[in-house]
């Protein structure tokens, strides 16, 4: 397990957890990973990517710890990253673009002129059918990723600027400044809302009933979804925290915790006494101002993201979604039969000390 940490000195931190009888996070390494800051980072079961306001993504190899090159097809910083599984990842930026990635070869599948602003956040359901995005046009756009196209756009009175699935895929959560709106899938309306004193900077789903909330203060709050009320309430910086991420091991929820004030923490919650403030694991100084954060975890343990990765989601939402899916494969597997006509695979990457860079591709919608 490795916990990772981005900042605005364009350094990615790495730290190796051991989780023994006393937990403790060891210094692993500083990468330079950007000329400008990080914004983004994402984890899959091999990989770490990064995004900056350099406009690249950066790769890293975790199980080799080697750079594995950078892609280039955004222009403007790069604002949300997330894998779906091992075999893509979606990135999004200020200019307006979502792409799809095949992270085999590393290559561009299909780019979607997503909004005509900036995208700001963006969600995969745990299906791989639909995703989320949000952008700086005040909307709130769902994609069909079997067809690779638009399914439905709400408008909002606001610009949001974060939007996350639930673990079941059955209800999603979009943020605009202190407000964050709850919806069913099932009707993609508002069943209810929690309002924060200060701007939420970060919004995690412990499980499909209870959700973790950060924002610009020292705080973290965990909320009952149902009921919308709060559950507990607890101190856990000096200052306001960035970005908040939860996995769960051998039956251990945890929620790890990084601010301003350059600690990153992780936290043990008891599920069964959720109004006990939780116990703190172990906690490391960077000593830099942290943007983004992610814990890369070896699969092949005990170990799994919050919310997961499942290739299917309950039936009642599979129910709602045939509509959209028309029992067509995902739109990424398709572009892949028809992006290679030898149906050979390339190489996947030059080796670091001689980086491949992947140029802007005719990809484009």
């Amino acid at each position: 397990m490795e916990l990772l940490g981005g900042c605005y000195e364009q350094i990615l931190f790495g730290f190796v957890i051991r989780s023994d009888e006393n937990w403790a996070a060891v210094p692993d390494f500083t990468h330079h990973a950007h000329s400008a800051s990080l914004s983004a980072v994402a984890v899959n079961d091999r990989y770490v990517v990064t995004g900056s306001r350099d406009e690249t993504i950066q790769i890293y190899d975790m199980k080799k710890k080697v750079e594995h090159g950078a892609l280039m097809q955004h222009n403007g910083t790069v604002t949300c990253l997330e894998f779906y599984g091992s075999a893509h990842l979606l990135s999004g930026a200020e200019d307006g673009l979502m792409c799809i990635w095949n992270t085999k070869r590393w290559e561009c599948l299909k780019s979607i002129k997503a909004h005509k602003g900036h995208v700001t956040s963006l969600s995969i359901h745990p299906s791989g059918k639909l995703a989320l995005s949000v952008g700086t046009d005040k909307t709130l756009r769902t994609w069909n990723l079997v067809e690779g196209r638009s399914a439905f756009i709400k408008n909002l009175k606001h610009n949001a600027h974060l939007v996350k699935w639930s673990p079941s895929g059955e209800i999603y959560v979009v943020v605009i400044a202190n407000k964050v709106d709850m919806y069913k899938l099932a009707t993609a309306s508002v069943f209810g809302s929690i309002t924060t004193e200060k701007r939420v900077s970060s919004v995690k789903f412990i499980t499909d009933s209870i959700l973790a909330i950060a924002g610009d203060e020292e705080f973290v709050q965990l909320f009952d979804c149902d009921s919308q009320k709060c559950l507990c309430e607890f101190k856990a910086h000096e200052n306001r925290i960035k970005e908040i991420y939860s996995f769960e091991m051998e039956g251990l929820h945890i929620l790890v915790t990084a601010s301003s004030d350059g600690y990153i923490k992780m936290w043990s919650l008891d599920l069964n006494k959720i109004k006990n403030s939780p116990s703190l694991l172990c906690e490391v100084n960077t000593k830099a101002r942290l943007t983004c954060l992610a814990v890369w975890l070896k699969r092949d343990s005990e170990i799994k993201e919050t919310p997961n990765e499942a290739a299917t989601s309950s039936s009642q939402a599979h129910e709602e979604e045939q509509p959209l899916t028309k029992k067509k494969k995902n739109c990424w597997t398709e572009c892949e039969k028809s992006s290679k006509g030898d149906g050979q695979e390339t190489p996947v990457r030059r080796k670091s000390a001689n980086v491949q860079q992947q140029k802007k591709k005719s990809c484009r919608d």
